[in-house]
């Protein structure tokens, strides 16, 4: 992480200052929720409060328990501003949130795509130390999905435009990745328990017909109340296009049914909009087709891109730019590049989501394998007539329950446990020859874990399949 880390203003008083404290509480409202019984549902967005956890922790549970057991690249993260005053939006680009669970990181990719998208997102991070609204979600995200990147998006105005700007911005910045929407909001302020109850459902019917127009006119009418309307109109109309097309209410609450006072009340809500998605017989056939997208044309293309980009920079030249480029090479893709010097590895670094194009993604590995690999020495260039090339690009990244789906010589492997990850490649498996068992632990080992840590149910292991190509020697041009 390049950027500073955001200290806690909240852990002591508005949840736990104790590490396993925090957990335990969280783990216990989760517990308390049912499991969401819709399995060919994928959330996209939710709606979860944002009190103290002793009023609204629970409400929160309903929502942050329906993505247990879902993957996401990204959690995109939305509140509005109580303490500073400021135009259009701030996004937090660099570094990362912390609480007594550690350091929740942000995506530095994909804030840095919002904020090229302009308009009303400006870089304002100074207006993030002090606020709650995002950070009484952070240890809720930490615990449901474990070692999952955030975006921390802070709205200063909350009127219909930006609202529409925010949300365009994040669904194009989004594309190629999968992320869950979070707004994080609260409904009415200091009504009677009746009068709270009224307009706070009238809210919720808006959340329900997923109608941000609806909501945000009887907001400024003040037919209902919700400090976070702003983001949660931006979490609907950016669920809507990405494909969500139902919502449903989860727990509504509010702080009189905690108290017993009903003088005077904050009322809460938890909601999901989620989309369709119908279980595959064979979870393989996605990554079976993804494997077939390069011609032995792109293939050569790429290769030439790794040569290029290494020579260039021990040359001290600017990298020309690739003459002709399909279609495939331009999608957003994950790749790794692996160079070899006489047989033994000399530098591999790759990218695991798809967050560029991949023949850019290809250019930025080539030189981080030959330069920044922190295993080796740079490259030099009286090497490189003893190296070889390996080019692998993966397929999507795709979380799994039994390891019995892990194929040895098809399937990589990618394990996150708390701040630890680890990634081994399907090819690594087949060199050393290892089973389906050791290439688990050996990829714990990787992240730092213990070599068992695999069969931990907190352990999250997750794979992918890849195409792997390559040249045997600097300046042959035959793909192999």
């Amino acid at each position: 992480m390049k950027g500073e880390i955001r200290r806690s203003v909240l852990a002591g008083s508005w949840y736990p200052g104790s590490a396993r404290t925090l957990r335990a509480d969280i783990e216990q409202y989760l517990r308390n929720v049912p499991a969401p019984t819709l399995a060919d549902r994928d959330p996209v967005g939710l709606i979860a409060p944002h009190a103290g956890y002793i009023y609204s922790g629970q409400v929160a549970a309903y929502a942050y328990r329906q993505v247990i057991d879902h993957f996401y690249d990204a959690v995109v993260l939305i509140g509005p501003s109580h303490r500073s005053a400021f135009r259009g939006v701030s996004v937090y680009a660099q570094g990362g949130f912390e609480t007594p669970l550690g350091v929740m990181p942000v995506d530095e990719e994909l804030a840095a795509d919002i904020l090229a998208e302009g308009g009303a997102i400006q870089l304002l991070p100074g207006v993030h130390a002090s606020e709650h609204s995002l950070e009484i979600q952070l240890p809720f995200l930490q615990v449901a999905l474990e070692g999952v990147p955030f975006v921390p998006l802070m709205m200063g105005d909350q009127d219909a435009a930006t609202c529409g700007c925010l949300a365009d911005a994040i669904v194009r910045a989004a594309a190629g990745r999968k992320i869950l929407l979070v707004g994080s909001s609260d409904l009415s302020h200091f009504h009677p328990y009746d009068v709270a109850v009224q307009m706070d459902h009238t809210a919720i019917r808006h959340f329900e017909k997923m109608d941000a127009p609806g909501l945000l006119r009887d907001l400024s009418r003040g037919k209902c109340e919700a400090c976070g309307g702003g983001p949660a109109a931006v979490v609907i109309l950016a669920s809507k296009t990405l494909g969500a097309d139902h919502a449903s209410l989860l727990k509504y609450a509010n702080s009189g049914d905690v108290t017993g006072d009903h003088e005077s009340v904050v009322g809460y809500a938890s909601v999901v909009f989620d989309r369709f998605a119908p279980k595959t017989a064979s979870p393989g056939n996605s990554e079976k087709r993804k494997d077939a997208g390069l011609t032995s044309s792109d293939k050569k293309t790429l290769l030439d891109i790794v040569r290029k980009t290494i020579e260039c920079r021990l040359d001290a030249r600017p990298v020309p730019e690739s003459a002709v480029l399909s279609d495939v090479l331009r999608e957003k893709r994950g790749a790794f590049v692996t160079l070899k010097k006489e047989g033994a590895l000399r530098g591999c670094i790759g990218y695991i989501q798809a967050v560029k194009p991949l023949y850019e993604t290809v250019e930025e590995m080539a030189e981080a394998a030959a330069f920044q690999d922190p295993r080796f020495s740079p490259v030099r260039k009286n090497e490189l007539r003893q190296m070889s090339v390996e080019i692998s690009v993966l397929t999507p990244l795709r979380e799994i329950r039994d390891v019995a789906e892990i194929e040895v010589g098809r399937h990589g492997i990618y394990i996150v446990r708390g701040g630890s990850s680890g990634l081994l490649l399907p090819q690594v498996a087949v060199e050393y020859g290892w089973d389906r068992e050791t290439f688990l632990s050996q990829t714990c080992h990787k992240a730092g874990l213990p070599t068992s840590a695999w069969r931990d149910k907190q352990t999250r292991i997750l794979i992918f399949s890849a195409e792997i190509f390559g040249r045997e020697s600097w300046n042959s041009e035959k793909v192999v």
